[in-house]
C-alpha cells in the first residue's frame, strides 16, 4: 500500500477501520431520508482499495451517499470540524459525505479518505463513536482521515514499510496533534482526549505481516500521544512528518534516538521529558487508567 499512495491518478483509499470505495458525487440527495435512499448506488472497492482494511465490511449495494447525518446538530458539528481541521493546515475543505445503509446499518462501520480529495464517513461508525466517547471521538477520526489527505497532498509519509503501518500511525499522530492545537480542538490536557484515544487504540491489530496492518494497540496509543505532544509546537505537515518519524522507533519498540534533533532543538528538549513515558506506553507498563490521566 505504501508504494501506491503517491500516485494522484490512483483512487487510493485509507480508512481507520475499513477500506472501500464510493465515488459518485452526483449522488447528493434531498434532505428527507426516504428520498435519500432511493435509486442511489455506491460502487464497491477495487482490488487496490482493499489493501488496507480493519473489518471485512465494504459498502453494500444498498448503501447511499448523503450530505447529512440523522440530525442537523450532528451534521453541523462534522462540517464545522472539517472546516477547522483543513483550516488549521492552511487548506480548503475536501469533500465530506456520509454513507448510510438502511438495510445493513453495520456495513457503514468505516471512514475512508480518497486521494481524489474526498472523505466518506459511515453512519454506523459515527453513532457508535459518539455513544462511546462523545463528539471528540468523531473529531479525532475525522482528523485521522484528513491526515491521509495531507499524505496525498505532500507525498507523505517519509517512511516506507511493507504494510500500511507508517501511514496509519502518522494519521493517528496528525489526529492527536489536531486535538491539542489552540486553532484545532484545543484540548490542553491529554486526559481530555482519553475517550477519543481509547476508541482508536481499541481497534489496533496484531496482523503485523498483513499489507493492511495499521499498528498494534500500544503503537496506536504511542502515536496519538506523540502527536499530542508535538501539538506544543506550530508545525507544517512536512515538519510534523519529520518530527513524528524522528521519534517513530520509540512508538514501535520503545527505543529512541540519543542524538539531538538538531533541526528542532527546542522541540527536542521538550520531547526528552516524555521519552521514558512513551516507552512505558509502548511496552504496556502504563495501565489504561494511568494513560487516561496523563497530562
Amino acid at each position: 500500500m505504501k508504494r501506491i499512495f503517491h500516485f494522484p491518478i490512483v483512487l487510493g483509499a485509507i480508512a481507520v477501520f475499513s477500506l472501500s470505495a464510493c465515488n459518485d458525487d452526483t449522488m447528493e440527495t434531498p434532505v428527507q431520508q426516504e428520498q435519500q435512499t432511493e435509486n442511489l448506488k455506491i460502487d464497491q472497492p477495487n482490488e487496490l482499495e482493499k489493501v488496507c482494511y480493519y473489518v471485512d465490511q465494504y459498502w453494500s449495494s444498498s448503501s447511499v451517499l448523503l450530505t447529512s447525518l440523522q440530525n442537523s446538530t450532528d451534521t453541523n458539528f462534522m462540517n464545522s470540524q472539517m472546516t477547522k481541521i483543513a483550516s488549521m493546515w492552511g487548506r480548503s475543505n475536501p469533500t465530506l459525505r456520509f454513507v448510510n445503509d438502511p438495510s445493513n446499518f453495520n456495513s457503514t462501520y468505516n471512514a475512508i479518505s480518497y486521494s481524489t480529495g474526498k472523505i466518506y464517513y459511515g453512519y454506523a461508525i459515527y453513532y457508535d463513536a459518539k455513544s462511546k466517547g462523545g463528539d471528540i471521538v468523531n473529531a479525532m477520526i475525522l482528523a485521522h482521515e484528513y491526515g491521509h489527505q495531507l499524505q496525498y497532498i505532500f507525498g507523505l509519509p517519509s517512511v516506507s514499510e511493507s504494510t500500511a503501518r507508517p501511514n496509519e500511525l502518522e494519521a493517528d499522530g496528525f489526529a492527536g496533534y489536531y486535538l491539542r492545537r489552540p486553532n484545532g480542538y484545543n484540548q490542553t490536557s491529554f486526559a481530555q482526549i482519553a475517550a477519543a484515544y481509547e476508541f482508536a487504540q481499541s481497534i489496533g491489530d496484531y496482523q503485523t505481516t498483513s499489507a493492511g496492518h495499521h499498528g498494534t494497540p500500544s503503537q496506536r496509543r504511542s502515536a496519538v500521544r506523540l502527536g499530542f505532544l508535538l501539538g506544543q509546537y506550530d508545525l507544517s505537515a512536512s515538519a510534523f512528518d519529520y518530527n513524528f518519524f524522528y521519534y517513530y522507533q520509540g512508538v514501535l519498540n520503545g527505543t529512541y534516538k540519543m542524538a539531538k534533533n538538531s533541526q528542532y532543538p527546542e522541540l527536542d528538549n521538550y520531547m526528552k521529558q516524555y521519552l521514558e513515558e512513551l516507552k512505558q506506553i509502548q511496552n504496556g507498563e502504563i495501565s489504561a487508567e494511568e494513560f487516561k490521566n496523563l497530562k
